[in-house]
C-alpha cells in the first residue's frame, strides 16, 4: 500500500485550498515532500494560503501555472469538487501522474479501521447516528470526511482501537485506488450530481468503488430496497449485511410487519405503531432491536438510514442491547427536515440538504399535516416531472425561487395546484428566500407545515445548503 512517507523529497500538487487540501497539504509537509498548493480563486479569497505559506508550502492562487503539473511530479491531490476536465487533472493523466482525492490519503494513513457511508440521501443523519451510537457504545470513534472534518485529520488523531467513520461523496470516492473501509455502507442510488459525472454510470461507478478493495474479513452494508444496489451486491467479496423496510430477509436488518410499497406517506405509517426492527443472523437467530415507533426521527427514510446505522454497528461489535437509547435519543441532524419553530398554528421545517426530487419525496411523504413547499434553486437540466404526483397528493401551495423557479411551477400547474407563488431573482439571495418565507407564510394556515425541501442544489444564490437552511431558520425566526 502506498503510504504518504513514500513521497518525501518528491513533488506533490494539491489542487484546491478549502479545509481538506489545508488538511492534506500540511500531512505532506511534515512527511518531507515539496508540496505545492494551487487554487484558481485570487490570493484575497483563500484565506487558507497564508497559514500554509508560514510553513514554507509554496501557495499559487489566481490562476494555473503552465508547468504546475510536470513529468517530475509524483502526486496530485486535488479537491473533490474540482472536475477531471480541470487543465491540471487532464495533463496530470497524459502525464501518467496519479490523481487522488484526500479520502486515498487519509486511507493510506490511517491506523484505524474505516466505516465508510455513501449514497444519494441520507449519509449526514446516518454517519452522525453511527458516531452517537459507537459513542453510548464507548467506543470513542472519529466522525469526519463529507460531513465537514477533512479525513487526513482524523486519520492522524486515529488510534488503532478506534473506529474512524467516514461520510464519502461520489465526487470523494471517484478519485480514490486502494481505499479500503472495513465496514462499508451503500443507502441508496438515485439520479443526482450528473453535471459532473457526466451520466449515470460513472455515477454509480464511483459510488461503488466503497467496495472495491474489500476483501471476506470487510462487511458490505447493502439497501436492498435499491435495485441498484442490490445488483451491486451480486459482484461483493466482503461478507453481505442487507437491510430493508420493505422484505423479511433470511439475514440481515428488517422491519417486521415491512412497511407496503405504496406512496409511502407519514398517514399510511402512523397507523402502524407495532412494527419492530429486527436483526436476523439465521433461521434460528433472531433479535427485536426496538419498535419503530420509538426511533428518535420521523419517516421511512430515517427507518432506512436507522437500519443502516444499525447494521455498521453490530458489524464493529456493538451489542444489540447497547444500541437502543442512542436509537431513541438521536434528534437528526440540522437542515435534514429539521423542526425551526411553530408561528401562529403553522410548523416550519428547514430541509435544506434535499438537494435532488427523491430527497423531498421523502421529507414530504414523512409529514403528515398540510404541507406549503418551498423549493427550487440550481438548475442541472431536470424537469422534475417526477414530483407532479407529489405535489398534486400531498401539497397545499408551492413558493418556488431560484433557477428552477418556472420548472417547478409548471410541474405545479400540472399537478392541478391552486396555490403557487414564484419569487423573482434579485443580487440580494436572502432576500429572496426571506420573501418566500413570508410567502409560505400567507398561504399556510394553522395546523399546516412550510416545509423549505428545494429538490435542488443551492450554488445558484447560495454558497451552500447550510447557508440556504440558516436563512430560512432566520427568516422563520423573525416572522
Amino acid at each position: 500500500m502506498n503510504h504518504p512517507a513514500s513521497y518525501e523529497g518528491r513533488r506533490v500538487v494539491v489542487l484546491g485550498l478549502a479545509r481538506s487540501g489545508v488538511s492534506v497539504a500540511k500531512v505532506f509537509h511534515q512527511l518531507g515532500a515539496e508540496v505545492v498548493v494551487n487554487d484558481m480563486k485570487e490570493r484575497e479569497l483563500c484565506p487558507e494560503a497564508d497559514e500554509l505559506t508560514a510553513l514554507g508550502i509554496s501557495v499559487l492562487c489566481g490562476y494555473h501555472p503552465d508547468d504546475l503539473i510536470t513529468e517530475e511530479t509524483a502526486l496530485l491531490i486535488k479537491n473533490p469538487g474540482i472536475p477531471y476536465t480541470s487543465p491540471p487533472v487532464q495533463r496530470a493523466e497524459e502525464l501518467g501522474v496519479e490523481v487522488i482525492t484526500e479520502v486515498e490519503a487519509a486511507y493510506w494513513l490511517s491506523p484505524a479501521p474505516i466505516i465508510g457511508i455513501t449514497g444519494s440521501n441520507g449519509k449526514t443523519t446516518t454517519t452522525t447516528w453511527i458516531g452517537e451510537i459507537l459513542s453510548a457504545a464507548g467506543l470513542n470513534p472519529i466522525v469526519a470526511g463529507n460531513i465537514g472534518r477533512p479525513l487526513c485529520e482524523a486519520a492522524l488523531e486515529a488510534t488503532p482501537d478506534q473506529w474512524i467513520v467516514a461520510e464519502l461523496s461520489s465526487f470523494q470516492l471517484k478519485g480514490t485506488s486502494e481505499f479500503r473501509p472495513h465496514i462499508a455502507l451503500l443507502l441508496n442510488i438515485a439520479e443526482t450530481h450528473l453535471d459532473y459525472h457526466g451520466d449515470m454510470d460513472d455515477y454509480v461507478n464511483s459510488k461503488a468503488k466503497l467496495f472495491d478493495n474489500q476483501t471476506e474479513d470487510d462487511v458490505a452494508v447493502v439497501n436492498w430496497d435499491d435495485p441498484e444496489c442490490r445488483a451491486l451486491s451480486e459482484f461483493l467479496i466482503a461478507q453481505l449485511l442487507p437491510f430493508s423496510i420493505y422484505e423479511r430477509l433470511d439475514a440481515g436488518i428488517y422491519i417486521d410487519p415491512p412497511y407496503e410499497r405504496d406512496n409511502g406517506d407519514a398517514q399510511n405509517d402512523e397507523a402502524a405503531v407495532d412494527r419492530q426492527i429486527v436483526f436476523r443472523q439465521s433461521e434460528d437467530s433472531k433479535i427485536n432491536i426496538l419498535p419503530v415507533s420509538e426511533l428518535g426521527i420521523p419517516g421511512r427514510h430515517n427507518a432506512a438510514n436507522a437500519l443502516a446505522a444499525i447494521a455498521a454497528c453490530l458489524a464493529a461489535g456493538v451489542a444489540p442491547e447497547r444500541l437502543v437509547e442512542p436509537l431513541q435519543l438521536f434528534r437528526g441532524v440540522e437542515h435534514r427536515l429539521e423542526f425551526v419553530r411553530e408561528v401562529n398554528g403553522v410548523k416550519y421545517y428547514n430541509d435544506s440538504k434535499a438537494t435532488n426530487p427523491v430527497a423531498t419525496m421523502m421529507s414530504v411523504r414523512s409529514l403528515s399535516a398540510p404541507i406549503v413547499l418551498v423549493a427550487g434553486g440550481l438548475d442541472r437540466g431536470s424537469d422534475y416531472m417526477e414530483l407532479v404526483p407529489l405535489f398534486r397528493d400531498r401539497l397545499k401551495g408551492l413558493v418556488a425561487l431560484g433557477e428552477t423557479r418556472e420548472k417547478l411551477s409548471r410541474v405545479a400547474e400540472l399537478a392541478g395546484l391552486a396555490k403557487v407563488e414564484i419569487v423573482e431573482p434579485s443580487e440580494d439571495a436572502e432576500s429572496v428566500l426571506q420573501q418566500a418565507v413570508k410567502q409560505a407564510a400567507a398561504i399556510a394556515e394553522p395546523g399546516d407545515i412550510v416545509l423549505l425541501s428545494p429538490a435542488c442544489a443551492s450554488w445558484d444564490m447560495f454558497t451552500s445548503y447550510e447557508q440556504r437552511g440558516r436563512i430560512f431558520k432566520d427568516s422563520a425566526h423573525t416572522l
